[in-house]
């Protein structure tokens, strides 16, 4: 018994840094490995910065929020060109860039390391993992239609695009159909603000009032969720030891 753990400790410490399940690879990474992975690294830290932010840039900017390429400025934006703003035009012409600005990084994602990121992505949770299984099947027996529909917020853009990079999608059709259904989801985005018009207007600037403490408050919640999973995590193992 003392043998068998001293060779399972041995094993332990042999294993190199990069053999870790909680990583995309399987394999020592190459210099292609680790460019994308910082480049998925940063895609992560813009969504956790631009989180707290939503509420300001809306209310403040919703116009350069809508150019980035989310869809609740572009709808705002639209709204505001229903009572005389002009600049929704700039904000469909960038915007649509704007949507699928990080999409060829998780196409190069996929290319790399396959359904192994989703499996990481996935992580424990049995309803993520279904719900990234049934996106995976869908997308390899209906690409350009899960391409299209990938821009929907409904959909897991991320585990869509990664499949259709491991499954062998080229580049340029990958952009092109990217950048049209793109087209698509902004112009559509603005047609609905713009049909709601003043009412949304209004809205937002009672809004305004309150967007300091909504900032806050997500703010708020991101410290809180980070600290109690990292306490949880801390806890799981001196559990699993008594």
């Amino acid at each position: 018994m003392v043998e068998q753990a001293s060779d399972a400790g041995g094993q332990e410490q042999e294993r190199e840094w990069w053999d870790d399940p909680s990583l995309p690879w399987r394999h020592r990474p190459t210099k292609s490995d680790l460019t994308c992975f910082a480049w998925l690294s940063v895609v992560g830290i813009y969504g956790l910065v631009i989180m707290p932010l939503r509420p300001t840039l809306l209310a403040l900017v919703p116009q350069v929020f809508g150019a980035m390429g989310h869809y609740t400025g572009q709808i705002m934006s639209g709204a505001l060109a229903a009572t005389g703003d002009p600049w929704w035009p700039l904000v469909l012409a960038i915007g649509i860039f704007g949507t699928i600005k990080f999409d060829w990084v998780y196409w190069w994602a996929g290319k790399l390391w396959g359904r192994n990121l989703i499996e990481v992505w996935s992580g424990k949770s049995e309803r993520v993992r279904r719900r990234n299984e049934r996106a995976e099947r869908f997308a390899r027996k209906y690409e350009i239609p899960a391409l299209l529909l990938a821009a929907l917020p409904i959909f897991p853009r991320g585990v869509i695009l990664v499949v259709l990079g491991s499954a062998g999608t080229s580049f340029r059709k990958f952009f092109t159909v990217s950048l049209i259904g793109s087209l698509f989801t902004t112009s559509g985005y603005l047609a609905i603000g713009y049909l709601i018009g003043a009412p949304a207007v209004a809205l937002m600037e009672a809004y305004s009032k309150y967007l300091l403490w909504l900032s806050g408050l997500i703010l708020l919640g991101m410290l809180a969720a980070y600290f109690w999973q990292n306490r949880a995590n801390k806890q799981g193992p001196t559990a699993k030891e008594s």
